[in-house]
């Protein structure tokens, strides 16, 4: 479940609880059933902002090789910042 997930969620919810007015009998109550899935579509966006934001990773990559005009060690660097909301 991600961001897309939790927003459907609310969309649905909040579909339950404003547009629709059906009668059930009395048995399924679907106001409360929209603000349940408004809740839980609220919880899981913030969830995966959560996640999304702790999952900055640092790449290094170390490479040596050695010069053949002048036969010194030559090391390379690179280091690569993988942020998704960048």
């Amino acid at each position: 479940m991600g961001i897309g997930s939790g927003i459907a969620l609310f969309v649905i919810g909040a579909i339950l609880v404003f547009a629709l007015n059906i009668d059930t009998g009395g048995y399924v109550d679907l106001d409360l059933i929209g603000y349940i899935l408004m809740g839980a579509g609220v919880v899981v966006f913030l969830i995966s902002l959560i996640f999304m934001m702790r999952n900055r990773r640092t790449e290094t990559v170390d490479r040596t090789a050695v010069d053949p005009a002048t036969g010194e060690r030559v090391t390379r660097r690179s280091i690569r910042d993988n942020e998704p909301l960048a």
